[in-house]
Formats: structure tokens, sequence, C-alpha cells
């Protein structure tokens, strides 16, 4: 299958009925294994807070491992799919194969505690939330970007603070420029509790 981007194979399953066809992302999921690669934007959060959704339904005690490669993206999309990471029952794994920068480390680092886990060379990168789009208008209006930006700053700033255990005042300045992570370096920080070879 393909799916605009990315080659998905299918995969054959043998049923009483003869062999049925479904993608290996179906397949995944069913052992409650789910996605988040690319851009983070409000289509592809929507259907993770979805996936996370249904998943609680079927057992709300079961684990779910929610792999991550992704260069980040929309901050208040992003901040939706946090809050309902937090908000169902099921414990939940994360594991960052490739990268998780910006908006996709916060969601990695939100993981359950002694969960969040890193392949050998994996990368975490942490900053400032940056404006999106060009900016224009009015001085007023200009002001409010601005103070809107430094509000998501204190909240993206929080979040790394309560998952890491460092400091506000810490993390508002580990962020006040990019700060890239090795897989090591993320553990050392706070950032990740494992990094393994074994998925």
């Amino acid at each position: 299958m393909y799916n605009g981007l990315i080659l998905m194979p299918d995969i054959l399953r043998e049923s009483s009925s003869g062999y049925l066809k479904c993608s290996i992302l179906e397949e995944m999921f069913r052992d409650r294994e789910m996605e988040c690669v690319g851009e983070i934007t409000r289509e592809s959060v929507y259907s993770l807070i979805l996936q996370l959704r249904y998943l609680q339904k079927e057992d709300p005690d079961g684990p779910i491992t929610l792999y991550i490669n992704s260069p980040g993206g929309e901050v208040s999309s992003g901040l939706a799919l946090y809050d309902v990471m937090q908000a169902v029952t099921c414990p939940i794994r994360t594991v960052c194969v490739g990268r998780a920068d910006s908006m996709a480390a916060l969601l990695f680092m939100s993981g359950d505690p002694g969960r969040r886990e890193m392949l050998p060379h994996a990368r975490l990168m942490i900053h400032d939330p940056l404006i999106a789009g060009g900016v224009g208008g009015s001085a007023l209006a200009l002001n409010a970007v601005a103070q809107d930006l430094m509000k998501t700053r204190e909240i993206a700033a929080s979040v790394i603070a309560r998952h890491t255990g460092h400091s506000l005042e810490e993390v508002l300045a580990k962020t006040a420029v990019d700060s890239s992570f090795d897989a090591q370096e993320a553990l050392a920080w706070g950032l990740a509790d494992r990094v393994i070879d074994k998925i």
C-alpha cells in the first residue's frame, strides 16, 4: 500500500474464510502499537487521539507503545495529544526511533515514567516555540502574538520540567537555543529512561 509518502506493505492473515489482506499498521495496532511519524499536524494528532481513546475503551489497563520519529510541528495540536496521553488510564511506553524534535520531544518525554526508551542512535532536540507563518499587522496585534508565544513558552517549559525533574529556570535556559541530545545525553538530562537495542 502507498499512503502518499511511504510505501506500506500489506500482510496476509489466514482466517476461517480464507486469507485476508490488511495493512501492517492495522496489524501493529492490534498489538496496541502506534506510530507518530512525520510532522505533527491537527490531522495526524486527531488520528492518534482517536487511536488512544479506542485502545483505552478496549482495555483501560492495557499498555500502549507509541513509536516516535518526528521533526515536531504544531504546538497547540501537540499539546492536545499530550493532554490525552496524560488523561488515559493505559500506561504509555514511548520509543524514539530516529529523532524526536521540538513538540515531538515533549510527546516522547511524556510517556509513563520508566517507559521512555530510545534506540542507540536516536536523537532529541528541545527549544522554545517558534512563530509559525508570516507575522504582520498593527503594533497591538504583534504584541498580542508575542504575549501568546511567551505563554506557550512557559507551558512547554513546564511540561519539560515536570517530566525531567529540572527546575523551570533550568529548562528555560536550555530551550533558549536549540539543544540537541543523543540517546546517552538524553538519559543523563532526564529526557529518557533507557537506551535499548531491542524492540
